[in-house]
């Protein structure tokens, strides 16, 4: 169907005059793109970056896996020296700095800005920078970014045609870096391990509140990143960042994260606690100092993208003069967590530590919608101001767990252990079956999403008990020891209580499904016996009839209540990830190292 718009014609014209730039691609063919709210698309992309590749020595473009739409994921890279060689960049002490584009495509700003970054770099190779590798996924959503069309984006002022935000299985993938449900994220998690970034970026737009910044900026949790890294990222990386913006004509605010949607940002901003699902807590969990950059939707889609082409050159120069204090830094920080005896998997804000920032926002208004007769929040552009707003960027801790010496996953669990493959967690197999004295979990309370969430019924709040117990392992079975590079992964994954553990994602919920049951003409005669047998059984059957009427009257609630507490009921909700303590007397031998 024709598209009944002026503006389509004036697309075709200079995406034809795009096409056409065989000899040599230009910066400012995008750049004339952006000025007429024209975003590129993925294969004009790929097109632009195979140019690259094939005029400059210093630049490559790889395949790296599917996606969900059976379309290569690419990266491209930038090496002043024309080596693309992860190990040997790592001998000569070089950083990577790994940006990742059209996460969301309907939020493109990044994929044009890096495609205008790269030209710049590559057409003056003397502002390349010697000792940083520039990592760039053209386009990571490329399912949705095919999707594009004029309205996809409700709020946002351009480009004309936006992608969609979820991918060919309408999977969100900035939740996915966990479950790894999408092609797309299997892809990515080589992607991420092969060139392991120092610095990483992921580039949106933002929805909400209306203010005057044009760009806002999350720095990964610095509490949670932790060590001296954490503090290097909150204290001197970032203010450094925030400076340089503002003498570019872009001053930042940090992301507008309100308490509640309808709440304007005088009411205070909240640093964001971006658990593992999300790209920058996927890549913090590895030491990546990361970032999220978040234009303001109502801006123009070319002010946007200068915007972003300015912090990525910021983001880059920054690490490309701090080089060795990021790498020092990264490397204690990797040997300082994995010390720890105790980890933290989940966390909450602390409002008694708060902060002040310049905030350059409107005056807000209320006033009753003629649509819901409610009251509707609103900002007037002809009242901007300047003013200090409370930024509350500290956490704490809500959930620490011991760290156990071995996790060991039963080999029946291999979706689990695929996962754990794929970020290259070191693990071994048990060599012959055996009996072992592990420290084990019961699931107890938890809470379970009413509807399904990015394909998965999610469970919350989830409360644990613990006791040693002798399980049967087999050949085969993996242990996976915790003083490794991916500490932090294996904890928060395997940890029922975290978040974005394996069990939060139902990754496990067979367990939770009782087997087997009983007969109430044959069991009724066995639960009398029982009752004989154990008189405080019998005291606990008869208080909870005297209190719960309900269960007075049901003859079977009463009978299944003596089956659970009798030695025919199975080791329910016992979690299938054991736990092998650092004083345990477990044969390391039986392992096959």
């Amino acid at each position: 169907m024709i598209r009944k718009r002026p503006i389509h014609d004036l697309r075709i014209g200079l995406i034809f005059l795009l096409c056409i730039s065989v000899t040599k691609v230009h910066s400012q063919n995008v750049e004339q793109l952006n000025q007429s709210n024209i975003s590129v698309t993925w294969e004009q992309a790929i097109g632009i970056y195979s140019k690259l590749d094939s005029l400059h020595s210093e630049a490559r473009l790889f395949e790296e896996g599917l996606t969900d739409v059976g379309k290569p994921l690419h990266v491209f890279v930038i090496s002043a020296d024309g080596d693309f060689d992860i190990h040997k960049a790592r001998e000569r002490q070089k950083a990577v700095v790994l940006i990742n584009n059209g996460i969301h495509p309907g939020e493109p700003d990044g994929i044009d800005a890096c495609i205008r970054m790269s030209e710049k770099l590559l057409n003056n190779k003397k502002s390349i920078p010697k000792n940083v590798l520039i990592c760039i996924i053209p386009v990571y959503n490329i399912d949705g970014s095919l999707k594009a069309r004029c309205c996809n984006r409700a709020n946002q002022n351009g480009p004309i045609d936006q992608g969609f935000r979820g991918n060919a299985r309408n999977l969100d993938l900035n939740r996915d870096f966990i479950k790894c449900d999408s092609k797309n994220a299997k892809s990515f998690t080589r992607i991420f391990h092969h060139w392991n970034p120092d610095v990483f970026i992921d580039t949106h737009v933002s929805n909400g509140a209306d203010y005057q910044h044009v760009m806002t900026l999350i720095s990964t949790q610095h509490n949670k990143l932790g060590g001296e890294l954490g503090s290097y990222l909150k204290n001197t990386m970032t203010p450094a960042l925030f400076l340089s913006m503002e003498k570019r004509g872009f001053p930042m605010a940090p992301y507008v994260n309100t308490r509640k949607y309808d709440h304007p940002p005088e009411n205070g901003i909240y640093g964001f606690m971006e658990t593992p699902r999300y790209a920058s807590g996927y890549a913090a969990l590895y030491g990546s100092l990361s970032f999220v950059t978040e234009t303001h939707m109502l801006k123009p889609f070319p002010k946007r993208v200068d915007a972003t082409l300015a912090l990525l050159e910021e983001i880059i120069s920054f690490t490309a003069s701090n080089r060795e204090v990021i790498l020092n830094k990264r490397l204690n920080w990797q040997s300082q967590w994995v010390k720890n005896k105790q980890h933290p998997v989940d966390w909450k804000v602390d409002t008694s530590k708060i902060e002040k920032i310049r905030f350059q926002g409107f005056e807000h208004y209320y006033r009753k919608s003629p649509v819901t007769g409610q009251d509707q929040l609103y900002y007037d552009r002809n009242k901007p101001f300047i003013k200090d707003v409370t930024f509350y960027d500290h956490y704490q801790p809500s959930t620490t767990v011991d760290v156990p010496k071995f996790y060991v996953v039963p080999q029946a669990w291999s979706e689990v252990i695929e996962r754990l493959q794929m970020n290259r967690v070191q693990m071994f197999k048990l060599k012959k079956d055996t009996l072992a004295e592990l420290s084990t979990y019961r699931i107890g309370e938890f809470k379970t999403s009413s509807a399904p969430y990015e394909g998965h019924y999610v469970h919350s709040e989830t409360k644990i008990d613990t006791e040693t117990k002798t399980i049967r392992l087999f050949a085969g079975d993996w242990f996976i020891p915790t003083d490794q590079d991916a500490f932090r992964y294996i904890v928060e994954t395997l940890e029922p209580q975290g978040p974005d553990s394996f069990f939060s994602w139902g990754f496990f919920d067979s367990i939770l499904q009782q087997k087997e049951w009983f007969s109430g003409y044959v069991f009724d005669g066995m639960a009398e016996q029982l009752l004989k047998e154990n008189p405080e059984l019998k005291r606990r059957f008869e208080d909870k009839k005297a209190s719960d009427s309900d269960f007075s009257k049901s003859a079977f609630e009463q009978l299944y209540f003596i089956y659970r507490n009798s030695i025919w009921f199975e080791d329910l909700n016992r979690y299938p990830v054991y736990r092998v303590n650092h004083d345990s007397t477990f044969d390391e031998s039986f392992l096959a190292r």
